[in-house]
């Protein structure tokens, strides 16, 4: 008769034990690249976004938020999309995307969200009002349009240490 082979007890908890050690080694790796990921992913849509306002600006005189194109008027969250999303004139005017005779824009496909809190809104401070001192994670982005200042409305802090709001 032929005696049959199999693991031991032993060996299986060998292996185990193993495995739970490999596990302990990189879960912490998977879970700071998610960090990680969230944070680059901020700051390049903090570059598209900054860099599609000063578009704006250039095109239209004006910082984008104020309806009609005219800074006497107090700028709006609503405004600011419009302008982001749709095509226009030089004097604010705007439309769809394509349409003739508007030929700025569009800037963004859509308002990114945030990837660290997954808003999109877009608090907008008014003329002569101040930037908060630090994210509430109330919105997605907080924007100044008077001095041209977009922040992300982000608590907490990448790998390094950085504040997502001082982004």
């Amino acid at each position: 008769m032929k005696k049959q082979m199999a693991f031991t007890l032993v060996e299986i908890l060998i292996v185990v034990l193993i495995l739970g050690i490999l596990a302990a080694i990189v879960l912490p790796k998977v879970s700071n690249a998610a960090a990680t990921a969230r944070a680059s992913m901020l700051a390049d849509d903090l570059r598209t976004f900054r860099t599609q306002l000063a578009v704006f600006k250039g095109q239209h005189n004006v910082a984008a938020g104020y309806p009609g194109c005219d800074p006497a008027v107090a700028p709006t969250e609503a405004a600011l999309v419009l302008q982001m999303i749709s095509a226009s004139k030089g004097n604010g005017e705007c439309a769809a995307a394509g349409t003739a005779g508007y030929p700025y824009g569009p800037y963004l496909r859509e308002i990114p969200a945030n990837p660290v809190n997954g808003k999109k809104t877009v608090e907008i401070i008014p003329d002569g009002g101040s930037l908060p001192g630090a994210a509430d994670d109330s919105h997605g982005w907080v924007y100044q349009p008077s001095i041209d200042r977009l922040k992300a409305d982000s608590q907490g802090s990448d790998n390094a240490g950085v504040a997502f709001f001082s982004y």
